[in-house]
This record gives C-alpha cells, structure tokens and sequence, in this order.
C-alpha cells in the first residue's frame, strides 16, 4: 500500500477513535478535546500530504483546515446520538467525511497548476457538511445550545443564559473564519487579504448565530441557517464582480436569503402562537 495511503487511513482511525470515546465525556471537557483533535488533524493532515508528495513544495497552512474542521465538528455533533449501536454508523460516517476531505485536498495539493473550479465545488461542499456539523457540535456543548421546542411556545430543557448565546456565536464565528480562509487565500494575492475575508465570514456567522439563537431557532434548523448564510457569503466573496451585476446570480441569491428569512419568520410566527 502506498505509505501516504497508510497514513492517511492510520490518521482518520485515530480521529474516529477519539470521537468515539470523547462520546463518553460530558461537560466542558469535549472543548478542550475537540480543539486537540482539531489541531491534531490539521497538523497530521499536513503530515499525510508532504510524505510522498508528487512534487517538492511546502504545504501550505489552509491545506487541512477541512478535515481538521470535519473531525472536530463530528466530535461535537455525535454528542446527539445516543449511546449504543447507532453510534457505529454515525462513527462510521464521520470517518469518511474526514476520508473525503483528506483525499480532496491531498489531490488538490498534488495538481501543479493548483485548484481547479471542479476542486474548488468539492471543497466546497464537503466544507458546508463540516459547516453544519461543526456549528451542530458548538451548540450541542452549550448547556441549552440546541432549542428542544415544547407544547406552544416553551422550550423543553434547560434554558441558555447570555453567555452560551456569547460562546456559540464566537465558537460558529471561529469556525467560518478558519473555513473562508481556506477559500480566501486561493482567490487573494496577499496573506493579508485572507485574513481580512476570513474575518468577514467570522463576523457573518457571529452575527447570524447571535440573532438565531437568541430567537430560539429549533433543533437543527438553527445550524443548517448557519450553513447557509456561510455559503452565501462565500458565494458573494467568491464571485466576480461582473458577474455578481448577473440578473441571475442576484435573483438566487435573493432567493435563498428569502427562503432562509421566511424561515425564521415562519418559527418566530409558531413560537408567537
């Protein structure tokens, strides 16, 4: 077997080893647990992709962000899924995620000519999965992160105070920072400018995760609302201005950000009830 494929396998093994007995922890604990196997991911990862590397060159900083993302919001997601067989699935499913993002960026590395459109949707949307699982896993940590709606408008379950609204919406806003760096720095000149774009999708997502959460978004429909307002922002950063004046491109992104207000009127009218 080619040694980088080992490796690559040795490494999600361990990832999803760690996210299976982090299953068992409870409390602050997972968030220092799930910042290591962030980090270790990304720092492995890096690791897999130089060891027999078709051509002579660094790996850059953003090239495992995805995976390392995916890992670690698999961590926090799988605290939803109840102890006993259907963890293996689950587990199962979380492997591949970071199998896929693995292979993706290790493909995207070896191209000399760098990341192409193709490449480029791909990333894409295994990062919106890992997205969704991360911004899931930051509010399942917070004790009432995820709203549990009860008869009328009440809500099953511990209540969040203003702090957990405050560490979900950093912990989302870290998490789209990290990911639209990723995306930012192949379309930018300049280090610089990379991270001046990752700190626009971080103030995005902070600002959309501080408005939701604070109007009780229910169950998973806050994250998945998350995830989309990081792919239209990254849709907008990603495109061209000529084609951002495009009838079309400002009527489907009219549409989407329609759809996910009505959404969030349509909640706000059944918790108003």
């Amino acid at each position: 077997m080619d040694p980088r494929h080992r490796h690559q396998r040795e490494l999600v093994l361990l990832a999803v080893t760690v996210i299976g007995i982090s299953r068992l922890l409870d409390g602050p604990l997972v968030w220092p647990v799930a910042g290591l196997l962030m980090a270790a991911v990304w720092l492995g990862g890096r690791a897999v992709l130089f060891d027999g590397a078709v051509r002579p060159a660094p790996v850059p900083l953003e090239a495992t962000i995805i995976p390392a993302v995916a890992a670690a919001g698999a961590l926090g997601s799988m605290r939803l899924v109840p102890l006993g067989l259907a963890l293996v699935p689950a587990l199962i499913a979380a492997g591949l995620l970071v199998d896929v993002a693995l292979r993706l960026e290790t493909r995207v590395f070896d191209r000399p000519g760098g990341m192409t459109q193709v490449d480029r949707t791909s990333l894409l949307a295994t990062s919106l999965v890992a997205a969704f699982l991360a911004f899931v896993g930051a509010a399942s940590m917070v004790t009432g992160g995820l709203v549990e709606p009860g008869p009328g408008a009440t809500e099953i379950g511990p209540p969040i105070n203003e702090s957990g609204i405050v560490v979900i919406a950093l912990a989302d806003a870290f998490i789209a920072g990290l990911l639209g760096y990723r995306f930012a720095i192949e379309r930018l000149a300049g280090f610089g400018d990379a991270v001046w774009a990752a700190g626009t999708y971080a103030a995005s997502i902070a600002i959309a995760a501080g408005i939701l959460r604070a109007v009780a978004i229910p169950r998973l429909l806050f994250p998945a609302l998350l995830t989309l307002v990081f792919y239209l922002w990254d849709t907008v950063r990603g495109t061209a201005p000529a084609l951002r004046r495009d009838p079309r491109f400002i009527w489907q992104s009219v549409l989407l950000t329609a759809l996910g207000a009505a959404v969030v009127a349509w909640n706000l009218g059944l918790r108003g009830a």
